[in-house]
């Protein structure tokens, strides 16, 4: 009855995460089937390998197996995905090898609502991380920032220069800053701005 209760609160905890938390707020359906897949994958080989003869053994090298195989590409997935792709993973070892129901549940419910916390909109809201081309080269870091804040219409936290091509006058900045108060409609008069591409990275 144990091992029927963590599997079902298992399954409770990784439909809030993946489908009342993840899709809900970032819909972005491919890895819905990857966190469920290895939600569910990584508890069926925690159970099996959980009732073997040689339980400390063999539960650490098939685990040591089971995350070795798993690639993640910074490429594709965003820091806040890896958080969450770990977070399904955790669930289902917590499932897998836990025998108290208690204590198995508090931990997942800590997962999920950490998650929540973590990622919810109201949560630093107004900072935010832009990569930025601009179409000229700037090696003055004042005027660099100068440039940003007129571009971004609001404080600049941080500048981390990527590229800087002298040949086809142009600069490529890693910018955390924090977003105004009002609409960019409500700006009055903000100047025209020297940009190629603008371009929002998730983080």
């Amino acid at each position: 009855m144990t091992t029927i209760a963590l599997i079902a609160a298992n399954l409770i905890a990784i439909t809030l995460l993946t489908f009342g938390l993840y899709f809900r707020r970032h819909r972005r359906r491919d890895l819905v089937v990857a966190f469920l897949g290895v939600n569910v994958g990584v508890m069926a080989v925690a159970l099996v390998l959980g009732a073997a003869t040689s339980t400390s053994l063999g539960l650490g090298l098939g685990l040591f197996g089971v995350l070795s195989i798993i690639r993640l590409r910074s490429t594709e997935i965003s820091q806040r995905e890896v958080a969450y792709y770990f977070a399904a993973l955790a669930l289902g070892l917590i499932a897998g090898i836990g025998t108290d129901l208690l204590v198995a549940g508090g931990l997942m419910a800590m997962i999920v609502g950490a998650l929540w916390a973590g990622d919810h909109p109201a949560l630093l809201s107004r900072t935010r991380q832009q990569v930025i081309t601009l179409d000229r080269a700037i090696t003055d870091e004042a005027e660099l920032r100068s440039e940003l804040t007129s571009l971004l219409g609001g404080p600049i936290d941080q500048v981390t220069v990527t590229q800087l091509d002298l040949v086809r006058d142009l600069t490529v900045v890693d910018v955390r800053y924090r977003r105004p108060q009002r609409s960019d409609a409500t700006l009055p008069g903000r100047p025209k701005t020297h940009t190629r591409e603008l371009q929002e990275a998730s983080r």
